[in-house]
């Protein structure tokens, strides 16, 4: 087979290039490639923690007896949802909005808990990128829950 590539002119110089070009598309090609998936798996994880995170915490709120029961049950819920996709529960922030108005106005709503009530629970989680420093926290997901008390409970 040798004399085939000495006839054609080709075998000449090429000895060890292989393992050269390998390098040059690992480095270049693969390392980003590996860094963009990590980085595109972490801001999917935040924004299921996120949408996860508010649902719980408006079934748990929508369920609750009393605002305040209700409102440290929410908190608890949407820890635990947080901390369940791997996402530091620090970076949480819960609120509460009318319904009709999106996240914006989360924080401008007490919801009192009264029998047909429907209000949206917001929760907003910052979202870190591996390899970013700490102070890079631009990145955030935000989750919205509809919650629909019913009509017929005692309270």
């Amino acid at each position: 087979m040798r004399w085939v590539a000495r006839r054609l002119g080709g075998d000449e110089g090429e000895g060890g290039s292989a393992i050269v070009e390998f390098v040059f598309i690992a480095l270049v090609v693969f390392v980003p490639l590996v860094y963009l998936v990590a980085g595109l798996s972490a801001v999917q994880r935040g924004v299921f923690a996120a949408t996860e995170a508010a649902r719980e915490a408006g079934r748990a709120l929508g369920t609750a007896p009393d605002p305040v029961v209700g409102q440290a049950r929410a908190a608890a819920a949407a820890r635990i949802a947080v901390e369940d996709q791997s996402v530091e529960a620090t970076d949480v922030v819960l609120g509460y909005a009318p319904v009709g108005t999106g996240c914006d106005a989360a924080g401008s709503y007490r919801p009192a808990l009264t029998p047909g009530e429907e209000f949206s629970v917001c929760v907003t989680v910052t979202v870190r990128i591996p390899l970013l420093p700490d102070f890079i926290d631009a990145n955030t997901a935000t989750g919205q829950f509809v919650v629909e008390r019913d009509r017929y409970v005692d309270g």
